[in-house]
């Protein structure tokens, strides 16, 4: 990150050390939204090289801009979380802090993928009676994956979780051991789309795309060179447990620690727009149609789905087009939540 973020350390309930980063530009007239990444990378996702990025477009519609690295941030010491460790140590504080440090009463987010899931896991529970608005993109309470993605979960997560405890794309670039260079050659081998090595190793981890995460025509070259910096270790641990959240179509306790809870019905008010892109490799828009089509059985009217046709799974944000396409839909809902017209 650069000198436009302001680092402020906060300590989650179970001791692990995060951080917020505060977009300093900001001027605000509309209050804090916090931005909160997905697994194996950091709130700089949320920063591709482009002028028009969703940070500075909330901070030109008036918002106070905050990004999360919550414990799966890769600016953070590696470590063996699960969706329901994030979800009660490490939202709940960075949503308090924000409040703390703003001084307003509310918070709206703006959430991705396992920083989605987890979220949802907090809010569900009651843990974030302050965040009135929820904008969560690809995936959150029913989890969704192509019938290849299951199969590589069931059939290789087993092998190379007894090699490996963490798989780390920034092998594409320098594999450190004779096992991660053997997976190297295996990914390089195995995927011939035109992407970089980095972004081939992202395609093997997380999807069953060529790629997975990204529409290539959706990237400009800068941002595909950009990427292969922002993406590195993320745990067993945490594919396991969503492995069992797609047996069961739904999230649920990853059994560690005596975890338990249901995620229905949820314990929020908030109102929750849910984003998909159509060609999403990782995980299927039908993820977001039937947390749609619950949410809407318990309060109907009150939230809203967007399906973006042209669009995968995160080049939902630094696509280069998103700006046009996707950011001015968000900035409308969170508008409309202020009972404004964006």
């Amino acid at each position: 990150m650069n000198t436009q973020f302001e680092t402020i350390p906060f300590t989650s309930l179970d001791g692990f050390e995060c951080n917020l980063l505060h977009y300093l530009p900001s001027k605000p007239t509309k209050g804090p939204v916090l931005l909160v990444h997905g697994a194996g990378v950091r709130a700089n996702i949320f920063n591709p090289p482009h002028k028009k990025n969703l940070i500075h477009m909330l901070a030109d519609a008036g918002y106070d801009v905050w990004l999360e690295n919550w414990r799966g941030s890769i600016d953070l010491p590696p470590n063996e979380w699960d969706l329901d460790v994030v979800a009660k140590n490490d939202h709940p504080v960075a949503v308090q802090k924000v409040c703390e440090l703003t001084g307003s009463q509310e918070v709206k987010a703006i959430i991705h993928c396992q920083g989605s899931t987890s979220f949802m896991i907090s809010a569900a529970l009651g843990l974030l009676p302050q965040v009135k608005i929820i904008i969560s993109n690809a995936v959150s309470l029913h989890p969704d994956i192509p019938r290849f993605s299951r199969f590589k979960l069931g059939a290789l997560l087993p092998i190379v979780g007894r090699f490996f405890d963490y798989l780390n794309p920034q092998w594409g670039l320098e594999a450190p051991d004779f096992k991660s260079k053997l997976l190297r050659k295996f990914v390089l081998a195995t995927h011939w789309e035109k992407d970089t090595a980095v972004g081939k190793m992202v395609s093997f981890t997380y999807g069953s795309g060529f790629p997975a995460l990204w529409e290539l025509e959706n990237l400009d070259k800068k941002t595909m060179d950009w990427i292969q910096h922002e993406f590195a270790h993320v745990p067993i641990s945490f594919f396991r447990h969503i492995y069992k959240c797609v047996g069961e179509g739904v999230l649920v306790p990853s059994g560690n620690n005596g975890s338990d809870y249901e995620v229905k019905p949820v314990k929020t008010d908030a109102r929750i727009v849910l984003f998909g892109g159509v060609k999403n490799k990782c995980f299927l828009c039908d993820s977001q149609k039937k947390t749609y089509e619950y949410l809407e059985s318990q309060n109907p009217g009150h939230h809203k789905l967007y399906l973006m046709d042209e669009y995968s799974h995160l080049d939902i944000f630094f696509g280069k087009n998103a700006h046009v396409d996707v950011f001015p839909l968000m900035i409308k809902e969170l508008d409309h939540s202020l009972g404004q017209d964006a």
